[in-house]
């Protein structure tokens, strides 16, 4: 019986070769619609997209980087009575209790996804906006999926994977970041990127 090598996964610090970014491009080329055209229906500069990757490295590195995101309660409250049902309690008693228990018994973790950390620099809106916010994300598809071979794969997803690394999340921003500098749209004269 022939021996057989086990497909391994992709890690640590997924290459995204030149080769990869070509096909990428490709892709794009392919693409239904404009991928450099976010929601409000203007189109983002490579420089701006690239910009807005590089930001979300920097924000990675700062807060970290989590496969995915849960709120998770540090103890057990079965047995606990519920403020809710405590009619004694006034409006104000009730709003801090509130307050007592998103800030104490709810672990606030700091990390962030590839997804939330691509919306929070389109929010704070130094480095992004919600266009390139969205315009990043067709990148990353892309990308992905020239990087899998799955027209259906979506960078959300693969960076949720089991086995998904910081490396891995930062190797392919820097790649969107390379790519965007590479085949996105110059920035038009008189145009704010």
């Amino acid at each position: 019986m022939p021996k057989t090598t086990p497909k391994t996964t992709t890690s640590p610090a997924a290459p995204f070769t030149d080769a990869t970014l070509r096909t990428a491009q490709e892709l794009v080329v392919d693409s239904y619609g404009s991928v450099w055209t976010g929601p409000s229906g203007e189109e983002s500069s490579g420089e701006a997209v690239a910009r807005h990757l590089d930001a979300t490295v920097t924000l990675l590195d700062k807060d970290g980087w989590s496969r995915v995101h849960t709120y998770n309660r540090d103890r057990d409250q079965s047995s606990e009575a519920n403020p809710a049902d405590d009619e004694s309690m006034t409006v104000k008693q009730m709003v801090r209790a509130l307050l007592r228990f998103i800030h104490e018994d709810i672990d606030l973790d700091p990390r962030r996804t590839l997804d939330t950390a691509l919306r929070h620099v389109g929010e704070n809106g130094v480095d992004g906006d919600t266009d390139t916010d969205r315009v990043a994300g067709y990148v990353l598809d892309r990308l992905i999926q020239a990087h899998t071979g799955s027209p259906s794969a979506r960078a959300t997803a693969w960076s949720e994977r089991q086995h998904r690394t910081h490396a891995d999340i930062t190797a392919l921003l820097h790649a969107g970041a390379r790519f965007a500098r590479t085949y996105g749209p110059a920035l038009a004269p008189g145009r704010a990127a």
